[in-house]
């Protein structure tokens, strides 16, 4: 596992996330984003056969439009709706008023549907041997 080798893969996934989102400008900043931090976080390993089975991935949602592409697309989408940064004028009026049980409740839901997302991506990556996130 050299430096070149990490580099070569970072790379590769992004080229072809690229060609995968079709350069469009939402899905590009949203894959590179997720890329750059997945590289640069001090606790992870590079593990060479699940970034070659992802490069294996992203290069079939680049092909043509099945399911590895319907998969890619759903990734990025969901990761740019949960991590939308919320305007500071919301943020102000949020922190001003006391939150209603009912939006409290709504929270514990969207808590857990992205809870129950991550263990459904978590158990893609170990049965098929990738590294999405």
């Amino acid at each position: 596992m050299s430096r070149e080798e990490i580099i070569h893969a970072y790379r590769h996934l992004y080229r072809g996330l690229l060609h995968a989102v079709q350069f469009a400008t939402k899905g590009r900043f949203v894959a590179r984003d997720q890329l750059r931090q997945a590289f640069r976080d001090k606790n992870a390993t590079f593990d060479r056969e699940a970034v070659k089975r992802t490069i294996w991935f992203v290069q079939a949602a680049a092909r043509d439009r099945g399911l590895e592409h319907k998969i890619l697309k759903n990734l990025l989408k969901t990761h740019s709706v949960r991590h939308r940064p919320v305007p500071w004028r919301i943020r102000a009026r949020e922190a001003t008023i006391q939150k209603k049980p009912h939006q409290a409740a709504a929270d514990k839901v969207t808590a857990n549907a992205f809870k129950h997302y991550d263990m459904t991506v978590a158990m893609l990556n170990k049965s098929m041997g990738l590294c999405l996130r």
